[in-house]
């Protein structure tokens, strides 16, 4: 039995083996559901990874569990940097629904568990569904060659030629799928935007999305480092309920890395520290009179917490002798806090990117180039970055899908050698 991929052996000598109907540029999620489905419909497909093994960052995803999807998903969690609205993912998301992807792991005969908020994730580690996916692929002739980094893709008259550090490959159409500069220990890269641009698209530029809020360095909550506690957070008209955990940077936990995803230099968060209770009602309570603020407080948050967030000069008063205007200050600083985030932590923290390939120059129904025939754009690359959730991985198969099933479907003199 043939091994599902293979590490850069000398079999291209024979040029005939360099050729397909399909290269497809990085292993990862997108790039393997694409080769697998491509594969499946009778194309000759190749993928080239320039790690030394496949699917890296999904094997270690999720926490090592791979939150592979979310029970609800649609555009509104997911964001186009570049164009304001997350419209171009309607098609690829009507086309694979997490149904799809839930029947396709129960195929895989992968165990899974809901987890709040929708979250699908296996029971079994991560690495599971990346052997599922090279099965697959090896199952319908589909090869993924390692340590294949690339250095050059050229479109010729009828096909593409990509250069790599271990010979020259050419096919008639060419899946980029190489990720986007986030998470660089997990093989993150710029490198399918470079590739992109030298093809005549555009770039909208990189910057991390899914990563810590950081706070000014002598502000307070700075001091809180490793509480956590669940809260409501909200940046303009947006607002999820969600753990935060406080760093000696700032804020971070599920909750600040949804936030970072719509986070604009300059822009207010706001934080309710409390969004269960009414911090009024505590206060107004007839036993609460002879207690202050911040006893009252400290029974529900962190007394460390409490500190931070009330006045001093009147979380120690007594409940009864605080004026209306009073209360309603300390309210707002429990109910409605408003912090002003110096910046997000950088590539190496984030989970994903926000810009890459400019979604106007795609067409969302086949993530075809509108550019350069043949050239297909799937996963990260992309200018597309969802929330926290599943919702990643998600665009993933999706994008992957989509441009599977729109590959022509001809198969090559190369494919029938």
């Amino acid at each position: 039995m043939r091994a599902p991929y293979s590490k850069g052996k000398d079999w291209q000598q024979d040029s005939a083996k360099n050729e397909a109907d399909v290269l497809i540029l990085g292993a990862g999620a997108s790039g393997l559901m694409c080769a697998r489905e491509a594969a499946g419909r009778g194309l000759k497909v190749i993928i080239l990874e320039r790690g030394s093994v496949p699917g890296r960052k999904l094997a270690i995803s999720g926490g090592g569990k791979a939150n592979f999807t979310n029970r609800q998903i649609n555009t509104s969690h997911y964001r186009c940097a570049g164009v304001g609205d997350s419209d171009f993912c309607a098609p690829a998301l009507r086309s694979f629904t997490s149904t799809h992807m839930i029947r396709l792991v129960r195929q895989w005969h992968l165990p899974f568990e809901e987890r709040e908020h929708g979250q699908l994730f296996l029971t079994v580690p991560a690495q599971k569904i990346v052997k599922a996916l090279l099965e697959d692929c090896r199952q319908r002739e589909c090869r993924v060659e390692c340590k294949n980094s690339v250095e050059s893709l050229h479109a010729l008259d009828d096909m593409f030629e990509v250069k790599t550090t271990v010979g020259t490959w050419r096919a008639r159409n060419v899946v980029l799928a190489l990720g986007s500069p986030a998470w660089p220990q997990a093989g993150g890269s710029g490198q399918g935007y470079r590739l992109a641009q030298g093809l005549g698209h555009s770039v909208v530029p990189p910057r991390p999305a899914l990563s810590p809020l950081l706070l000014p360095a002598a502000h307070p909550f700075t001091a809180l480092a490793g509480i956590s506690l669940p809260v409501r957070i909200s940046v303009g008209q947006r607002h999820w309920q969600d753990d935060l955990l406080f760093t000696h940077e700032g804020l971070s936990g599920p909750a600040a890395l949804k936030a970072s995803l719509y986070w604009e230099e300059g822009a207010e968060v706001r934080v309710d520290f409390l969004p269960n209770q009414k911090f009024k009602t505590l206060l107004d309570a007839n036993e609460a009179g002879k207690q202050t603020p911040r006893a009252i407080l400290a029974r529900l948050l962190p007394q460390r917490l409490v500190d931070a967030l009330l006045p001093q000069e009147n979380a120690r008063r007594k409940a009864a002798e605080l004026s209306r205007v009073v209360r309603t200050a300390l309210e707002e600083a429990v109910h409605n806090h408003a912090l002003l985030p110096v910046g997000v932590a950088g590539l190496k923290k984030a989970e994903v990117c926000l810009g890459g390939v400019s979604t106007c120059e795609v067409d969302p129904l086949t993530m075809g180039s509108l550019r350069t025939r043949g050239l297909y754009f799937v996963g990260e690359v992309l200018d597309v970055a969802g929330l926290l959730g599943g919702y990643n991985l998600h665009w993933a198969w999706a994008s992957g899908m989509a441009a599977a099933r729109a590959l022509p479907g001809e198969i090559s003199h190369a494919a029938k050698a």
